[in-house]
C-alpha cells in the first residue's frame, strides 16, 4: 500500500519535512517514489503538489492522519481531519487511585487484639553477694 507522509530531514533541533510518496513498509528515511512538497514548521509554510496528491489518491494511496492535518490547516483539501495520534493510557488515574485508597480502608476490619497468656518465664535467680 502506498501512503503520502512527512520524511523528516535537517539538523537536529532543525526540522524540515518533505511530504513523499512510498510504500509503507519502507523506512520513512528510504527512497520514494515522488517529492509532493515540503513543510517548514519553523516559517509554518507548506508547500505542496496538490494534483499530485489527489493522483495518487485516486490510484488508492493513503494519506497519513499528520499529512492530511496539514493539508486542510492549511486550506489545500476540505476534508475532516484524523486524529494524529493517541495519548498513553495509565493503568490507573489518580482520582480512581484515591477513590480506591478509600473504598479499601472501609473494607478492613479491625479485629480485636487476642491476649494470650504466654507462660512466664522464670527470671534466673541471682545470688546476693555479701
Amino acid at each position: 500500500m502506498l501512503k503520502v507522509r512527512l520524511q523528516r530531514t535537517g539538523k537536529r533541533g532543525q526540522a524540515y519535512f518533505r511530504v513523499v510518496i512510498l510504500e509503507h513498509t519502507q523506512k520513512p528515511k528510504g527512497k520514494f517514489l515522488e517529492l509532493l512538497g515540503n513543510y517548514d514548521p519553523h516559517r509554518k509554510e507548506l508547500n505542496a503538489k496538490i494534483d499530485r496528491i489527489e493522483y495518487w489518491v485516486s490510484k488508492g494511496a493513503q494519506v497519513s492522519p499528520t499529512v492530511n492535518n496539514l493539508l486542510v490547516n492549511y486550506k489545500y483539501w476540505n476534508k475532516p481531519k484524523m486524529p494524529s495520534w493517541k495519548p498513553k493510557k495509565s493503568k490507573e488515574p489518580m482520582a480512581k487511585s484515591q477513590e480506591q485508597v478509600v473504598k479499601t480502608d472501609e473494607k478492613r476490619v479491625e479485629t480485636p487484639a487476642v491476649k494470650t497468656e504466654s507462660p512466664v518465664e522464670p527470671q534466673p535467680e541471682t545470688m546476693p553477694t555479701t
